[in-house]
């Protein structure tokens, strides 16, 4: 631990922004990391629930999805079944906006992890010409004493340091984002499989047959 603090100091004061944004930058994970556990664990469970309910009873398979609201695909099959008697398209309008708005969701952190992405490396890149200077600083032609020796291994210390750091940061964040793009992705074609599914059952099995007795 102590070797760990012994590095932070050494990286100088753009170190402390450094930390900053790895701090955001695990604040956001885990927070997002919640969302999509929470998610994939139980959205099979509500799509089967809704989907089979919505072959027998409409208004059975909307209380199913009222109970799940708290999760985006509950959300999503909720907003057309809730609807009056709709036309296909109204239930499709219904269901596209709902997608919409959900998917606007998912990317909830996205231009955090993006915005550290870019900054940490600058920032080490910065930590990186202030050692330089103070190195250059510190040096003087046709010699010098020790303390000159020592700040400008100081001032190369940091350099390197803080380079090295803005590159762990940026690395992290970068893992974190292409995790959660690769799941926004996912949910994607999975809300339009499910979508065009409870569609197909809402035209074939209650809107067509009232309409072809008509």
């Amino acid at each position: 631990m102590s070797r760990v603090y012994d590095l932070f100091v050494a990286g100088g004061p753009v170190m402390y922004p450094l930390l900053g944004l790895s701090i955001a930058t695990f604040a956001c994970a885990f927070e997002r990391g919640w969302f999509w556990f929470q998610l994939t664990s139980q959205e099979d469970r509500v799509v089967h629930d809704v989907l089979e309910a919505a072959n027998q009873d409409l208004t059975k398979a909307a209380a199913i999805a009222k109970q799940a609201q708290n999760l985006a695909i509950g959300r999503f099959l909720l907003a057309p079944l809730k609807l009056n008697q709709p036309s296909p398209e109204t239930f499709h309008l219904a269901m596209e906006a709902a997608a919409d708005k959900e998917f606007v969701q998912m990317r909830k952190g996205d231009k955090l992890l993006e915005t550290v992405i870019a900054i940490a490396p600058l920032l080490g890149l910065l930590g990186t010409v202030t050692g330089l200077i103070v190195t250059f600083g510190s040096l003087k032609i046709g010699g010098g004493s020790s303390n000159d020796v020592n700040t400008a291994a100081a001032g190369i210390g940091e350099a390197l340091t803080t380079t090295a750091a803005g590159m762990i940061v940026a690395i992290v964040a970068l893992f974190f984002f292409r995790i959660f793009v690769s799941l926004q992705s996912q949910q994607m074609d999975y809300f339009s499989s499910v979508g065009s599914e409870l569609e197909l059952i809402y035209r074939q099995v209650w809107y067509e047959p009232v309409n072809s007795d008509q």
